[in-house]
């Protein structure tokens, strides 16, 4: 008796209230999740190394890609700049006038007499 009299004392309860019980199973639930995300943030010296492996090789194929578009550029330029200096010689060539005959763009026809 002198317990149940106590200020600090426990009393049994016969039945909880059923948004107690879904509350506590939450936090529960809650508390396992957290501790589980903590677990796995330690970070272990191999997952460290790949990740540092990962960033080298990303570095490395950027660097070969940019190396690769410049060549393609300098290739393209010189391609370009040849068939240029091409078409300028064919036209140096074809596009000069024989004595003698006029260009097929500079014959004029005689009106047409209408009646």
């Amino acid at each position: 008796m002198d317990l149940c009299r106590r200020s600090n004392a426990y009393s049994k309860v016969d039945k909880e209230d059923p948004e107690d019980i879904i509350h506590r199973r939450a936090q529960f639930l809650i508390h396992k999740v957290l501790e589980k995300a903590d677990s796995r943030r330690k970070p272990s010296c191999l997952r460290l190394r790949i990740s540092k492996l990962k960033i080298k090789i990303g570095k490395r194929l950027m660097r070969l890609r940019k190396r690769i578009m410049s060549g393609v550029s300098t290739v393209r330029l010189g391609i370009h700049g040849h068939f240029i200096t091409q078409l300028k010689t064919w036209k140096r060539i074809f596009g000069r006038e024989k004595p003698g005959r006029q260009s097929q763009t500079l014959i004029t026809l005689p009106p047409l007499i209408s009646s």
